[in-house]
């Protein structure tokens, strides 16, 4: 919630609309929000004053919100962010029906807030097609993403290599390759072998002369030299160079191998929730009561609480992947992690209540060994690829999110993720040049990352000195 209210509810609030976009605002303070029963405000515009950081009443509630759904992760982590409870082989966590029920009172409170949330964001997302005609373009790129998965099924996933394939899709968020609005493939272990990272336009020296580690995978599949498994990372500092060809980063250039056309293709975790929702309703592989995939959307389920009645959504595959859809899915997802909890809490119930109780198992660090991990985190894919020999760490290359959305052209001159939806962004905003404050980049590439912008430089054109600073260490800076 953070990350969507507090973060990215800041790029549609009151005063930033009124700054950029003022004839917006007026149209919104006019016209009445359809699902003003649901989520209390009568106007756009007072949805709009409602995300007024500090001051608006549905930011200070979602702060409240954030609050205790990071008691709700404490109360199975031990701490928030970083897990204090969990170890090799299981976790600290004692389950006893007073730790569920306390989870389970926080739950339902979040069920509550999901059933005005839900709403809420549609209203505002939609009215802002209606507003500005064409604004589907602003962070559109052609719909190529990916998702690793997520929620394990405890009944089938063993986390063995070989099984790894079976209980991926049996995952209760299906992992997914997704070129054009299809499905390419949900197999882990195609996805894993598919990985590519090249370097184009960063600052690496290739390692394709260094050693292979893993030249086949353990059910004998070839192993490409640039797979994070066989990566041996050679920097090399040298001048940002922003012309063709140049080299202007340290961030890689991820790709994913498609072997059926031979591409190389630039996969972006779409803010994590857009391809997640995506490759479950287009698999449709997932029903379990609070979820259902239907093949082109995704049914969710939520009880009844204390002040409003059982509530049900669905999550349509949109048209296009874009700045707003990014967002809209960011919402659904909330409500979609909060119906998985119920099933989730449930089991945990009836587990415990047949007195299954163990949550560790002996582990020992194995002398020689290859493993990857495939993961979601809040903003999309993650994935951990280790070699282990003689007890060591031989070789270990993670890849979060920020590595696929942020990455730099490749040899063949694509651009990266975030280039390649802002480079042909129209641009809305109504302020000119002397008070541009480029809110339509913003929101592109705060639908990937609510934290990036903030890494996001804007050139103005040439001649007009944005900062002038002085250090006595570096000297004069421009």
């Amino acid at each position: 919630n953070i990350f969507q209210d507090n973060l990215v509810g800041v790029d549609y609030c009151e005063r930033m609309v009124r700054e950029t976009n003022p004839k917006v605002w007026e149209k919104a303070t006019k016209t009445p929000a359809p699902h003003a029963d649901a989520h209390g405000f009568r106007t756009i515009a007072d949805i709009m004053t409602a995300l007024t950081p500090f001051t608006g009443e549905f930011y200070r509630e979602t702060l409240v919100v954030s609050r205790y759904t990071r008691e709700m992760f404490c109360l199975m982590e031990g701490r928030h962010v970083h897990p204090s409870t969990l170890y090799p082989g299981g976790v600290g966590t004692v389950p006893t029906v007073q730790l569920f029920t306390d989870y389970l009172v926080r739950l339902t409170k979040y069920a509550e807030f999901m059933k005005k949330c839900v709403p809420l964001h549609d209203d505002l997302l939609d009215f802002w097609y209606d507003a500005l005609p064409g604004y589907e373009k602003v962070g559109q790129r052609r719909i190529l993403m990916g998702s690793w998965g997520s929620f394990q099924d405890p009944d089938h996933c063993d986390f063995r290599y070989d099984h790894m394939s079976d209980w991926g899709r049996k995952m209760f968020v299906t992992p997914a390759i997704i070129k054009d609005g299809e499905l390419l493939t949900t197999d882990l272990v195609d996805i894993n072998l598919g990985i590519r990272i090249l370097l184009g336009s960063s600052y690496y020296d290739d390692w394709e002369n260094e050693e292979t580690f893993v030249p086949k995978d353990p059910l004998g599949n070839p192993v490409d030299q640039h797979h994070p498994w066989n990566q041996t990372t050679i920097p090399r500092p040298q001048k940002r160079n922003m012309q063709p060809g140049g080299k202007y980063s340290w961030t890689m250039s991820p790709r994913w191998y498609d072997k059926a056309t031979k591409e190389h293709l630039v996969i972006d975790t779409g803010g994590g929730p857009l391809p997640r929702l995506w490759a479950t309703a287009k698999a449709g592989l997932v029903d379990i009561g609070y979820i259902k995939s239907t093949g082109n959307s995704v049914k969710i389920f939520l009880p009844k609480t204390a002040l409003k009645p059982e509530a049900e959504f669905e999550w349509r595959v949109p048209q296009w992947s874009n700045a707003l859809e990014r967002t809209r899915a960011r919402t659904y997802f909330q409500a979609y992690a909060c119906a998985a909890a119920y099933h989730f809490v449930e089991k945990a119930l009836e587990e415990l209540h047949a007195g299954h109780i163990k949550t560790f198992t002996p582990f020992e660090v194995p002398d020689e060994a290859i493993g990857c991990g495939f993961h979601e985190a809040v903003r999309g894919v993650l994935s951990h690829h280790l070699v282990i020999r003689k007890g060591k760490i031989a070789n270990y290359h993670p890849y979060p999110p920020t590595c696929w959305n942020g990455g730099v052209r490749d040899q063949w001159g694509q651009p990266g993720p975030y280039e390649d939806s802002v480079q042909n962004t129209p641009i809305f905003e109504e302020n000119g040049p002397d008070n541009f404050k480029g809110i339509d980049i913003m929101r592109a590439v705060r639908s990937f990352d609510p934290c990036l912008p903030c890494g996001v430089h804007m050139y103005l054109g040439p001649g007009k000195e944005l900062n002038l600073q002085h250090s006595p260490m570096f000297g004069h800076q421009a």
